[in-house]
């Protein structure tokens, strides 16, 4: 229960799932996102947000992380 608490906790921090996978001893981070990737609800808006900034678009959201300059 304190594996799978600490995982999503993280995961829902931003912290990778490559790190997040090493971090609980997995031997790839597809093990660790087919357990935890629904612990990930911005999955994709980052990514999303960085090519809309390259292109001028004006998101509706944009990740904190990427509205510091």
């Amino acid at each position: 229960m304190l594996r799978h608490t600490f995982a999503s906790v993280i995961l829902e921090a931003g912290e990778s799932v490559v790190t997040l996978a090493r971090w609980l001893g997995h031997s790839s981070p597809t093990i660790t996102l087919d357990h935890y990737a629904h612990f990930m609800p911005e999955a994709g808006g980052k990514g999303r947000a960085a090519v809309d900034a390259l292109l001028g678009v004006v998101p509706e959201y944009v990740p904190d992380d990427l509205t510091r300059a």
